[in-house]
């Protein structure tokens, strides 16, 4: 048995606008828009699959207070496409922000939002990755926790180190998803998490049970009456079990 990450669910005060902010910052399409949730996929993409973790908004009245613990990072292939990239989206409605980088090679930005997101320097790791390099998740122990999504999902370990470490699908495709240490404690729910899927004729009752026996606990956010489990990974990051697909 195993679990796919699928997509990344961000909470949003406005949903269908954030969505079309993203939708141009990666020239996805927006696939639905309700008044609940909206996703943003490539064109034609056939959901689910590891080539794209697609982004799902849904509606939240709590508005954003402090920096988000899973962002995304961007990837771009030249020098120029990095700067054109950054002008494109503060032209989008984007603005910088300061977390702390200092001189890096990469720009820090927020959406319309306030969700922190990263354009990269072109880096040969994400050469093709599609537009999102990577979802990055600020840890503790960046080890500890790329071996238990290792173990929850059929997603490889890569580029381990003491300060971060990553995983990509076992088919070598679409963005990796990276552990990366940082010394702020999490505090409150997080507003971006990692929904996961298990794959047809699986059974996710059985899954779920897996992930407690890897360390995932149960979480309690307001949620009642809905087909997917909330769970939390050792450091208290909730993540959704999906139904099969």
């Amino acid at each position: 048995m195993a679990l796919r990450f699928v997509q990344v669910n961000i909470k949003a005060a406005d949903p269908s606008r954030l969505s079309r902010f993203w939708a141009q910052a990666v020239g996805w399409e927006v696939t639905a828009d309700t008044a609940e949730e909206t996703n943003i996929e490539p064109a034609g993409f056939a959901y689910p699959h590891a080539s794209a973790l697609v982004i799902d908004l849904v509606t939240v009245a709590e508005p954003k207070t402090g920096k988000n613990r899973v962002h995304l990072d961007l990837a771009t292939h030249s020098a120029d496409h990095q700067e054109q990239t950054v002008r494109r989206l503060r032209e989008l409605g984007a603005r910088p922000v300061d977390i702390g980088q200092g001189e890096v090679p990469w720009t820090v930005l927020a959406d319309p939002e306030g969700n922190e997101f990263c354009v990269l320097e072109p880096r040969p790791l994400y050469r093709d990755t599609g537009p999102i390099g990577a979802v990055v998740v600020d840890c503790a122990d960046p080890v500890a926790m790329a071996r238990f999504w290792s173990a929850a999902t059929d997603w490889t370990v890569h580029e381990v180190g003491e300060d971060g470490a990553g995983l990509r699908s076992a088919e070598g495709v679409g963005p990796y998803v990276e552990f990366v240490r940082t010394p702020d404690a999490k505090t409150g729910l997080n507003r971006v998490h990692l929904d996961l899927r298990p794959y047809p004729g699986d059974d996710q009752a059985a899954e779920v049970e897996r992930l407690r026996e890897l360390g995932a606990r149960d979480a309690d956010i307001g949620q009642s009456g809905v087909p997917w489990t909330v769970l939390t990974d050792p450091e208290g990051n909730e993540f959704c079990v999906l139904t099969p697909a």
